[in-house]
């Protein structure tokens, strides 16, 4: 079949679980469809990456990305672009542009950071892991499970008007200073008086930070783009306890901004040139929906907007029509101390399988595993709304030598009165009393990695599929379907660009699978339950 056109020259790649959905791969194949649909050699005139800073991992064409929008992989892209909603180290640009450069790949000309892109620096970073630590020893509590970037502790400083621009990059040395001393100054007493870090562990803040960036930028090393010198943090720290050495900090970040400043641009009339040309801007979110400040759960959200209509904020142009395609996994992940209801236990052979396959790009961190929860992603579709769904890893599920069985899919909730729960509460404490309602469906044990049309998948693959779009619909639309739904735009069935399905049914048809599968059982933490009977929907 067809894919269905893009309804907007807007298009917004998000995530609708809490990150880690592979919304990096999608650029390339997003673009790739918009060239042969519109006939262009460069349909898409802006990459832009809308929101966070580099705590969001995404891994394009087998490059691991953190700052820099993974349109890098296409050279047709004339601009890869950084909006004002993100906060960025200048030298995290060039410890990610050189190596990629030393690839082939064209960086820095294309780059465009917006005036109002925030800088994040040293202390940030010092913020972030003190109020870890803060956190687990002074109030007992489980630390958040940070990467350690400084990406919350940035952009606090826009709500307490201690932002500093990129475009300051333009002006004084001097002005720089300035600022970055009263950063650095307030970094310091906070740390010291209101997280009450030990003296002792001070110059430990800047032994993590080094090794935590010698572990990243190990590769850069070993290549010779760059010397161990250049991840070393403990050359900021000062003698004298809770102390930065600021002209040494200054002096290393006016420079890397220095090699910057010929990137920085208006953003604003970029968008704009380019709408106006009927070329597209594709933008690149970090995180995803539960992980946004507002629609999250606090503590276990980043610090910025997450989701489709951040784009306008960031781009700074007009709320008008926007594409969104919410990507989500075959199954579920986590990172941190989130609440996960469809965790896998601990001895579950599928969960044990998984796990050898789930690290956080940016920290290495072992994440979290456990079945696709409907609830969570039919919320997204419901009170965020996204046109088309994609879905990754459905190959992981393929029953091997180390796991066979069946597969759940969790369509709503149950709370302690027995009452069916089909949202997810915004009650925090509520919510951790729930247990999931799953309904099951059988697995398949052949390899899905080669193929590349929907109805060459094992009919359990296709049923499973079908499965996760009804649960997500009936969730999203309360059984009142509309005429045009969400449509599954692709299906990921392995890292690389080429392993994906396109040709997936109209989400009609693919319910219309449903109807004729053999009975199925819902469970609710593993006690059977009698199934509902299929709806045509």
């Amino acid at each position: 079949m067809a894919t269905a056109p893009f309804t907007s020259k807007i298009i917004a790649d998000t995530g609708i679980s809490f990150g880690d959905e592979g919304k990096g791969r999608l650029i390339y194949e997003i673009i790739d469809e918009l060239k042969q649909a519109t006939g262009m050699e460069s349909p898409v005139e802006v990459v832009l990456k809308v929101n966070g800073g580099a705590n969001s991992g995404h891994t394009a064409g087998g490059l691991k990305l953190n700052l820099l929008p993974a349109g890098v992989i296409e050279k047709s892209v004339p601009f890869l672009a950084v909006g004002s909603g993100v906060v960025a180290d200048p030298r995290k640009f060039l410890w990610e542009a050189k190596p990629l450069e030393a690839r082939g790949y064209q960086i820095l000309e294309r780059l465009a950071i917006d005036e109002r892109t925030m800088v994040s620096d040293l202390s940030h970073r010092l913020l972030d892991l003190a109020n870890e630590y803060y956190r687990s020893h002074i109030l007992g509590e489980e630390p958040r499970g940070s990467t350690g970037r400084g990406i919350s502790p940035a952009f606090q400083d826009e709500t307490g008007q201690w932002q500093i621009s990129y475009s300051i990059f333009r002006g004084s040395k001097e002005d720089f200073r300035k600022k970055l001393q009263q950063k650095c100054d307030r970094a310091a007493r906070i740390i010291e008086h209101v997280y009450e870090l030990p003296e002792n562990r001070w110059p430990h803040l800047f032994d993590i930070l080094t090794k935590g960036e010698m572990r990243a930028n190990q590769e850069s090393i070993e290549a010779g783009i760059f010397g161990a010198a250049e991840f070393d943090f403990r050359v900021f720290r000062d003698e004298k306890p809770f102390s930065i050495n600021v002209d040494h900090l200054v002096d290393v970040y006016w420079d890397a901004g220095c090699k910057l400043v010929d990137t920085v641009t208006d953003i604003r009339e970029l968008a704009l040139k380019a709408l106006d040309r009927g070329k597209y801007i594709l933008g690149e979110f970090g995180q995803a929906y539960w992980l946004d400040k507002r629609q999250g759960f606090s503590p276990n959200v980043t610090g910025s907007h997450s989701f489709s209509s951040e784009i306008f904020n960031s781009a700074g142009i007009p709320v008008q029509k926007v594409h969104t395609i919410g990507v989500a996994k075959a199954y579920d992940t986590k990172v941190g101390t989130h609440l996960f209801l469809t965790q896998f236990p601990e001895e579950d052979t599928l969960g044990n399988w998984l796990k050898k396959l789930e690290f956080g790009t940016s920290t290495g961190r072992q994440r979290m595993v456990g079945w696709y929860d409907a609830v969570e992603k039919g919320d997204a579709l419901r009170y965020g709304g996204f046109q088309d769904l994609a879905i990754n890893k459905l190959d992981a599920l393929s029953h091997n030598a180390e796991w066979s069985g069946k597969l759940k899919i969790c369509v709503a909730y149950q709370d302690f009165r027995d009452t069916r729960v089909n949202h997810v509460p915004r009650d925090d404490a509520y919510r951790s009393e729930l247990k999931p309602i799953y309904e099951e469906y059988d697995g398949w044990s052949e390899d899905i990695s080669d193929v590349r049309r929907f109805s060459k998948l094992p009919i359990q693959a296709q049923r499973y599929v079908a499965g996760m779009v009804k649960a997500t619909c009936d969730v999203a639309y309360e059984k009142n379907y509309p005429t045009d739904p969400v449509n599954l735009r692709y299906i990921g069935v392995g890292p690389d660009p080429e392993q994906i399905i396109k040709d997936v049914p109209e989400t009609r048809d693919l319910l219309k699978m449903l109807t004729t599968r053999l009975k199925r059982s819902n469970k609710i933490q593993g006690k059977s339950c009698k199934a509902e009977p299929d709806s045509d929907s």
